[in-house]
């Protein structure tokens, strides 16, 4: 299948393009997708973002059950995207292939790890991509590159075939420039059911506080006509112990998880990494078990607190991402207090395994910032029924 359009926000891993055609006939015929370089597709070698990576795998023997599902529903593949390597990063940063270009704020990063999947979409090279979500990686590039994304609940999505990071907290989820068409998506790959009226609309106040002034002041008008389709929010603290507390218990439970996932072979092939990357893995390394064992012990009773909440229908309301996308010139350690104060909000769906759409509301100097519903899991299939409607109304592209 001849590549239609050129990439010009190089989002798609160099080298021959992979591209398969989708059944002649179904839910998703005349679209088509890419996939993030973590998605196996037979005869390919999965490269993760890194070339020792790929050189020390190989070729993929079988297509990821989640692409064959797009292709028999009549879906179109036309590549594979960037990722940062082994998908352990947020900005979207790749030193080995290049960082893809924000379309919507090209002096800023794309986000990540999902970084090429959202930029594929937000240039228009396709109509949906796929990403993983672990602890923001497709929530956070829907916000910086202004489009739609949604991180379903843990576990509903088949991610057979894929690398692994944190394999109790990986997703996969997907991009769109359209919310019909994100819908679309969520109909061929979601398990049935979770379909339903949802609400009240629930303001979470740590994560509004935890916003620059900007953001959330340029969120507000679109808080106001959410509340016309769900009805007046509720304000409430969900994280009476700070979100910082979220995302150092975040931290310590998902670094035991990459480690155990991928530092045998980190150990064995000793790759050269980009800038944060090698430092994060040896942090993973160095993870104390008592504290990723207290972690745990968190999570689980966050997951409570959490699920309980939101059991009647409730959803919960805020924004994606504390600030618009960093500026490419920014210094690592801007870089990383921009990460921690973004993943103390990541971290909420992420540990409690709850489903969450970004909704591309606002800008803020010129760059976009995103406003997500969040849901029990389960719930997937009417969050995204109600973020189409939500788009309706704030004129947004359904």
């Amino acid at each position: 299948m001849p590549r239609v359009l050129e990439d010009r926000v190089g989002a798609f891993v160099p080298g021959a393009w992979v591209e398969l055609a989708g059944a002649t006939a179904g839910p998703l015929a005349g679209l088509d997708f890419a996939v993030k370089d973590l998605f196996d597709v037979a005869g390919v070698t999965t490269g993760y973002g890194n070339p020792d990576w790929q050189r020390t795998h190989a070729p993929a023997a079988a297509t990821a059950p989640i692409i064959m599902a797009l292709l028999q529903a009549g879906a179109a593949l036309r590549g594979k995207t960037k990722t940062v390597e082994l998908a352990y990063g947020l900005t979207g940063e790749n030193v080995w292939y290049g960082t893809p270009i924000n379309p919507a704020a090209p002096d800023r990063f794309p986000g990540g790890s999902s970084c090429g999947s959202a930029a594929a979409v937000g240039a228009g090279l396709v109509d949906f991509a796929l990403g993983t979500d672990t602890g923001g990686s497709v929530r956070i590039p829907a916000s910086y590159c202004g489009i739609f994304g949604i991180r379903p609940s843990w576990g509903a999505v088949n991610l057979t075939g894929a690398c692994p990071l944190g394999p109790s907290f990986d997703t996969a989820g997907w991009f769109a420039t359209h919310a019909s068409v994100l819908r679309r998506v969520g109909d061929v790959l979601l398990p049935p059911g979770g379909e339903g009226a949802l609400g009240p609309l629930i303001k979470v106040q740590e994560a509004w506080v935890n916003a620059v002034p900007q953001t959330a002041t340029a969120l507000v008008s679109a808080l106001a006509k959410i509340e016309r389709v769900l009805g007046p929010c509720l304000s409430m603290h969900l994280a009476p112990e700070g979100l910082t507390q979220l995302y150092e218990n975040f931290r310590a439970a998902q670094a035991e998880e990459a480690w155990a996932s991928l530092g045998s072979w980190v150990e064995a092939t000793r790759p050269a990494f980009g800038p944060g990357v090698g430092e994060r893995f040896a942090a993973a390394k160095a993870t104390d078990p008592s504290l990723a064992g207290k972690a745990r012990a968190f999570r689980a009773q966050f997951r409570q607190r959490a699920q309980a909440l939101l059991a009647g229908g409730a959803v919960l309301v805020y924004p994606t991402s504390p600030v618009p996308a960093p500026l490419l010139d920014v210094s690592a350690d801007s870089q990383q207090a921009v990460r921690e104060r973004t993943m103390g909000v990541t971290a909420i769906a992420g540990l409690a395994g709850l489903c969450e759409v970004s909704l591309p509301v606002a800008r803020v100097d010129g760059a976009p910032v995103g406003l997500s519903l969040v849901a029990a899991p389960g719930r997937d299939r009417a969050l995204l029924a109600v973020a189409e409607r939500v788009a309706s109304e704030l004129r947004l592209q359904v």
